[in-house]
């Protein structure tokens, strides 16, 4: 379009939508939202709206697309959804300044910065995340503006660095425009220009917010890259909420030096906070999730994907349920009182960022003032004692809030009446001159009826006159000379009196006036809570700490769960384990297949030096990978100090916990299902430690027999021979050959799966028990899912056959002995070959050191 054909309201659209162009633009006309172009192209498309044109000069039409302002949150959080930004331009002024409403943009949404109530989840945290890269190592930043959180470290890897996005989940996550790593489980990333992660300006933009001098007291001044992070992410923040970022006080350092390891792959097999089937249901949150208030469920989201190390910590938390586990009365109670608590967290913070309406800060009061009988629960219960110590009523803000605001008032400052009467002598004054004014309008007609004679007269009021008095033509003679005529009618005439004229003035800027103090007023109340804000922040803290306690002891007291007692040994014992989902799904009839009435059966674990590394086999659907995942799972709801699903469990602290379970591709990054395996099984190889717990599930089958089997072996070996390495391990595997393995690695033992068998029936019995399984029952399985008869019958006559002419390889594990097995996997090698070939009497000491250090310099180079 020319410039001669851009009308003055049209340039005013692009200048904004200039200064936004990663942006939809939604701008403010009258009582709707516009959108223009291809901004109105794409909210049709995605709103599923109407698209419309407007008039642009004599030929030209702009495609449009609108919402009407009172609906607009809910267009733009469904947009949001979406991966969408939304500038909102608003109407700032009511005067026309050169013929135009003043416009200007007032907030930028986008999915990491939201804090409508509308737009969040109130169990899980909105987190917005920052990410630097240098020479390998990373810095991250990560926040939500809804609760104040603010946090920022180092990582020394890439792992590392997907091991924290997996665990904060972000929505949003900021990176430098030119930055090449891909980041495919976050949804939404927001390319900022390079230079908004210059150390040097990112340190000022944090100096200048945070009033100091130094970074010191958070810990980040020698951190150069958690800087450059969280500077980057706070000068986002204060462009996107245009300033009004006063909730961010306080900036946390941290490490992950003291929690458990837990992979993303590990997070998605163990299915903690998702399922790749069920969504959020069938996952061990869901499970443990029986918390009442949303603080809870946020807190206890963050304690099951940050499983603690620290002994002492974990036995503080388990006192705490042991506590409420023990005593259902105080739980009963403690749950009642919690259950309907406001939000306090993501309250005050609304507060601290100047965006709480009287309806929020009502809240904060009704909230409070339920502290004191949460207190008086626990009063002298020492487990919770700490809890109780950092509760803190703040009297002086219920006692104000209650002063100040009306019962249920507004959620929003646009209309007067929010203020209660009796909190401000200026308010009541002009509240009691306008009722004044008001009520001698509202006497005026009989009053004026009375001395005109006039029996029809009426008083009325129009936006346009104001107040007016109305005679009909009949009646006109009988008008008094102080009646001034002001609007004539087909039947009749409007007259306005210099009385009547001043009382309207007063009823009308009283509104007026009334509007501006209340709004004054509650600016001022939201500045005297917002002083409290570390108070009551404090305070969410340990109701939500309570909370999770409560539900945590509750779903021990309903399940029958244990405490779990914590050592600083490698043994691991578990006694009677059940699987917490899968005894939840057949509690509820959900589990497919289960017989009606089916009841878990629980399986032991042992783990000690004889059997630190354990080969399990058996038939599929058995129970393998249940009882896999179900250690796995007790040993991670010990460290987050839950009561666990057993009789009894003894765990040594596990460190990390690797997984490498079931069948994925990433055709995307062009990895097939056995690529994936392999780089996950490396993952494991190269970073787990003694103090691991590894669940490995059918290594190598995405590949040949014999190749699965050689790396499957090798990989057994490896785990038990590394110095660094033999750990506890869970090794499910089909291939019976590495029952062998036993007889060979003093660490290594043997677990099957036991089926019954009676007349040509099978039956799994989903025990796990010593010593390794004879038979995959792999057509039995087939037959079970409904595989045709012929099928069937012709896949067990090929079994035989190549039973009885297969070459020894294929043979059943109980018929090969020992030496046969070994003799699958020949030990030799060119070192092996040297070590027979030498003479060793011809050495001298020397030599024989040399000879030494050359051989493990070639083991540790090529044969790792």
């Amino acid at each position: 379009m020319s410039a001669e054909h851009v009308t003055p309201s049209r340039q005013q659209y692009l200048d904004v939508r200039a200064q936004h162009p990663d942006a939809i633009v939604f701008f403010r006309m009258g009582d709707f939202y516009e959108t223009f172009d291809d901004d109105a192209a794409t909210v049709a498309r995605e709103l599923d709206l109407v698209l419309t044109s407007r008039p642009m000069g004599k030929e030209n039409r702009v495609p449009m697309a609108g919402v009407p302002h009172h609906a607009a949150e809910n267009y733009i959080a469904r947009l949001i959804a979406k991966g969408y930004k939304i500038a909102l331009c608003e109407q700032v002024s009511t005067q026309l300044v050169n013929g135009l409403m003043p416009r200007e943009v007032v907030r930028v949404f986008t999915a990491g910065t939201v804090v409508e109530a509308g737009m969040l989840e109130a169990g899980r945290n909105n987190y917005l995340a920052a990410v630097v890269l240098d020479d390998g190592r990373a810095g991250l930043a990560y926040a939500d503006i809804t609760t104040g959180e603010f946090a920022a470290g180092q990582l020394p890897d890439l792992r590392a660095l997907a091991g924290e996005l997996a665990r904060l989940a972000p929505v949003e996550l900021l990176v430098a425009e030119e930055m090449a790593v891909d980041f495919a489980a976050v949804k939404t990333i927001s390319r900022l220009p390079a230079r908004r992660f210059d150390l040097g300006l990112a340190r000022q933009t944090l100096l200048r917010h945070f009033g100091v001098t130094t970074l010191d007291a958070f810990g980040i001044e020698h951190k150069p890259l958690a800087t450059r992070a969280a500077g980057a992410m706070l000068h986002y923040l204060q462009e996107t909420q245009r300033g009004s970022v006063g909730q961010m006080q306080r900036l946390t350092t941290y490490t992950t030096d003291g929690y458990m390891a837990l992979s993303e792959a590990t997070r998605r097999n163990l299915e903690l906070t998702e399922s790749d089937t069920n969504g959020r249901d069938g996952t061990l949150l869901s499970i443990l999730n029986k918390t009442v208030t949303a603080m809870g469920a946020r807190l206890l989201r963050q304690r099951l994907t940050q499983p603690l190390l620290n002994r002492d910590a974990i036995d503080r938390r388990l006192d705490q349920v042991e506590t409420l586990a023990g005593n259902a009365r105080l739980r009963a109670e403690l749950r009642a009182a919690l259950k309907g608590l406001p939000d306090l967290e993501r309250l005050i913070n609304r507060v601290l960022g100047g965006r709480a309406t009287p309806r929020d800060v009502e809240q904060i009061g009704l909230g409070l003032a339920a502290v004191g009988r949460v207190r008086g629960l626990i009063t002298d219960v020492p487990a919770l004692s700490a809890a109780e110590a950092r509760l803190d009523p703040c009297a002086e803000v219920v006692a104000t809030i209650g002063r100040a605001l009306r019962d249920d008032p507004p959620a929003n400052v646009n209309r007067s009446g929010f203020i209660r009467p009796g909190f401000s002598a200026e308010l009541d004054g002009v509240v009691n001159t306008s009722a004044h004014a008001r009520e001698w309008v509202a006497e005026l007609e009989p009053r004026e009826r009375e001395r005109t004679g006039i029996p029809s007269l009426k008083v009325g009021f129009n936006k346009v006159f104001g107040y007016y008095l109305e005679v009909t033509h009949a009646n006109t003679k009988l008008v008094p000379g102080d009646f001034i005529r002001k609007q004539t009618l087909t039947n009749a005439e409007r007259y306005i009196t210099p009385e009547l004229k001043e009382y309207e003035t007063l009823i009308l800027n009283a509104e007026e006036r009334i509007l501006q103090i209340e709004r004054r007023l509650f600016a001022e109340l939201t500045q005297f809570v917002g002083g409290f804000g570390e108070r009551v922040l404090a305070t969410a803290a340990a109701l939500a700490e309570l909370d999770v306690a409560a539900a945590l002891a509750e779903v021990a007291a309903l399940n029958a769960y244990v405490r779990p007692v914590l050592t600083d040994g490698i043994g691991l014992h578990i006694e009677n384990g059940r699987h917490p989902v899968v005894e939840g799904a057949l509690g509820r009839g959900g589990v497919a297949g289960a017989p009606r009435g089916a009841r878990f059966v629980p399986n032991d674990a042992h783990f000690d030096d004889a059997s630190l590394i354990q080969i399990i086999t058996g038939p599929n659907m058995s129970g393998k990978s249940t009882y896999l995942r179900q250690v796995a799972l007790i040993a991670l709801m010990a460290q987050i100090g839950s009561f666990v699903p057993a009789s009894s469990a003894t765990i040594g602290l596990v460190d990390r916990i690797f997984t490498r379970i079931g069948a994925h591709d990433e055709l995307h990054a062009g990895r097939s299902t056995f690529m994936v395996e392999m780089v996950e099984t490396a993952e494991i190889l190269h970073h787990a430690t003694h103090r691991s717990l590894l669940i490995l599930d059918e290594i190598g089958r995405g590949t040949s027999t014999y190749d699965g089997m050689s790396l499957a072996w090798a990989i057994v070996e490896f785990l038990h021979n590394h110095p660094r390495l033999n750990p506890r391990t869970l090794f499910a595997t089909h291939y019976h050959e590495l029952i062998g393995l036993a007889d060979l690695l003093p660490n290594v033992a043997n677990y099957n799966v036991d089926v019954a068998e009676e007349g040509g029936e099978v039956t799994f019995l989903h025990r796990i028990v010593p010593g390794g399984a004879d038979r995959s029952y792999g057509i039995h399985v087939a037959q079970l899912a409904g595989l045709p008869r012929d099928v069937i019958l012709r896949a067990n006559e090929i079994l035989k056959d190549l039973e009885r002419h297969a070459p020894t390889a294929a043979v059943e594990p109980s018929r090969l002995s020992t030496g046969q097995q070994i003799a699958l996997f020949p030990e030799s090698s060119p070192i092996l070959d040297e070590l027979a070939a030498l003479d060793v009497n011809a050495l001298t000491p020397l030599q024989a050191i040399n000879k030494l250090y050359e051989w493990k310099q070639r083991y540790t180079s090529k044969e790792m």
